[in-house]
């Protein structure tokens, strides 16, 4: 079973709220997930990031693929810096 953390939208027509989650790659965008990583609000000024760091680390050491935006969204909070700092250290 391939993961990927990816985003799942909600929220109103034009209004998108997303949910940051970790999912079977074959199952549909806003369908079935496996666990909720953090959230991803575009509409506030600036926009609003709130996201697990653990949860978002065990889930990248384990092998789950983030999206493009998952992973800018990543860099943005610092996760993929300490991800990749740790995967050094088990080196």
């Amino acid at each position: 079973m391939a993961v990927k953390l990816r985003l799942k939208r909600m929220g109103a027509k034009k209004r998108p709220f997303y949910r940051i989650v970790a999912a079977d790659s074959r199952s549909p965008r806003d369908g079935r997930f496996i666990e909720t990583v953090g959230t991803y609000n575009p509409i506030m000024e600036p926009a609003e990031i709130k996201i697990d760091e653990e949860l978002a680390l065990k889930w990248l050491s384990t092998g789950a693929i983030p999206t493009d935006t998952v992973r800018d969204l990543f860099r943005s909070q610092g996760i993929m810096e300490k991800f990749h700092n740790s995967k050094k250290e088990n080196k």
